[in-house]
């Protein structure tokens, strides 16, 4: 669907108020993450390999989000990348990702967002990324389309994919795994695709990734490897813009392959990964 041309906001009262608590708890700790961050900034942890890496921020961003909504909506369940996990009895699931794009937040580069999406009976239902380096927040309702606000204030505006351009000048992002292999196989992969394309960018963030497709600044994104809390808020947020998103051939978006484009690059792209079989090693 294309997003609306006015500022319509959700009806349903549930919708409403889960789009509210994920904006203020984005909010917060986009805030906290901009401000907070230490100049001595070092690695907690690591999880998949020595450099796929959690920061102590991560963790107080993942405690403040959780903090917050279990607060406000204790029956809610959680899926959180740092470790939060918990059922719930509400039929609600928030997914977190406290810092998506956490190598760049380590280094001091400002491509990083805080993920926060709400599903109902497993589906994704409100989605919104905050991007407190770009000034911006981005935030989608199932059924009622896709919004950027920028500078952290004034008005929503709807964001809509970009009309599709042939394959060979449509510009692309993707990211690259941590485990050795993985990212080895996937930089063969770019190398065989870019020829056909106009470009490929890397940002880091796959959150940011998904609502730049939204935004009209991509025509399209692939990555393989992603986890739920990865796509869960930038994959709804792309799709109420107008992309379509899903895996390979038949299958949706999962961490074997997520790919997210405009409807005329969709397919087109799809073909390509599926030939040079971005999905195995």
């Amino acid at each position: 669907m294309t997003a609306p041309t006015d500022n319509a906001e959700p009806t349903d009262p549930l919708l409403a108020e889960l789009l509210e608590l994920a904006l203020e708890a984005g909010r917060r700790a986009g805030a906290l993450l901009r401000d907070g961050r230490p100049d001595d900034l070092s690695v907690a942890k690591t999880k998949s390999s020595p450099i796929d890496v959690v920061t102590e921020m991560d963790i107080a961003a993942e405690k403040l989000i959780t903090g917050f909504l279990g607060e406000h909506r204790p029956d809610d369940g959680l899926l959180g990348e740092e470790g939060a996990s918990s059922p719930g009895t509400s039929g609600v699931r928030w997914v977190v990702d406290p810092l998506d794009g956490t190598v760049n937040y380590l280094y001091g580069l400002p491509t990083w967002a805080v993920s926060i999406a709400a599903e109902l009976d497993g589906e994704a239902v409100v989605g919104v990324v905050e991007a407190p380096m770009r000034q911006e927040t981005y935030r989608a309702v199932r059924g009622g389309g896709a919004y950027l606000r920028a500078g952290g204030r004034g008005e929503w505006r709807p964001m809509a994919c970009r009309p599709a351009p042939p394959l060979d000048q449509a510009l692309v992002s993707t990211g690259f795994n941590y485990v050795h292999t993985v990212r080895t196989h996937q930089a063969d992969v770019a190398q065989r695709i870019v020829p056909r394309l106009r470009d490929i960018r890397r940002s880091g963030s796959a959150a940011i990734d998904l609502s730049d497709v939204a935004a009209g600044r991509l025509d399209g994104y692939y990555e393989r490897g992603l986890a739920p809390w990865d796509l869960a808020a930038g994959g709804l947020i792309a799709r109420e813009a107008g992309a379509l998103t899903g895996g390979r051939p038949g299958q949706d978006a999962s961490g074997e392959l997520t790919l997210a484009a405009s409807p005329g690059v969709f397919g087109p792209l799809q073909a390509l990964l599926e030939e040079f079989g971005a999905w195995h090693d």
